[in-house]
This record gives structure tokens, C-alpha cells and sequence, in this order.
């Protein structure tokens, strides 16, 4: 399980990271391009994935981890039932999040 501190450090540990809203939900940027938000009512992050990586971590079990239910998933929104998820995996997810939506030169700067 993560809750929502853990989450948060884990999204703010990368360069130039910001926590702001999103309408009802808390958003996680870069380059004022969002990775990552959760919604405080039901404990669920999304992120923001490339296809392939999309399918990766939905492979490993989509009762944790699955695309958003609606064209945002096809978008490569996925969702992560906090509640189920172990950190090391909810750490995984965040990581390729933030090197897909991050310019190159902060992507660099992140050790996989």
C-alpha cells in the first residue's frame, strides 16, 4: 500500500516536479505538463504512459494497475489502485510517467 505522503515524495523526488490542482484532483508536473494526479476522494492516481509501457504494467495485474476506462486510457492515462499497489512498483510506474512527459535534458537526470 502507499498512501498519499509517500506518493507525493515519490512524484516530488524528480527535477523541476510541482504539485498543483486539477480541478477536484492534485496534479504532479513538469515542464507545466502533468504525469501524475490523485484524486483524494478514491485513492487513485493516474499517470501518464506511453502505449507499450501502458500495456507493461497492466500485464502485471489490473486489479492495481489498468488504463484509464474511457478514451483518456487510450491516451495512455493509467490508474493505480493505491490501496494494492507496492511501493517499489508505484515508484516503477511513476519513473517512466516523468520520462515520458519530461524534456529530455531532466530526463537524464533520473536513474532508472
Amino acid at each position: 500500500m502507499v498512501d498519499i505522503n509517500t506518493f507525493r515524495k515519490l512524484a516530488l523526488s524528480f527535477p523541476e516536479t510541482s504539485e498543483q490542482p486539477h480541478f477536484e484532483k492534485t496534479s504532479f508536473r513538469v515542464a507545466k505538463k502533468i504525469f501524475a494526479t490523485w484524486d483524494s476522494k478514491t485513492n487513485i492516481a493516474s499517470i501518464k504512459l506511453s502505449a507499450a509501457d501502458q500495456d507493461v504494467f497492466a500485464a502485471f495485474d489490473k486489479t492495481i494497475i489498468h488504463p484509464v476506462a474511457n478514451k483518456w486510457g487510450l491516451q495512455g492515462w493509467t490508474q493505480i489502485q493505491l490501496e494494492k499497489v507496492r511501493k517499489d512498483m508505484c515508484k516503477d510506474a511513476l519513473t517512466t510517467a516523468y520520462l515520458h512527459v519530461a524534456p529530455t535534458k531532466l530526463g537524464l537526470l533520473v536513474k532508472k
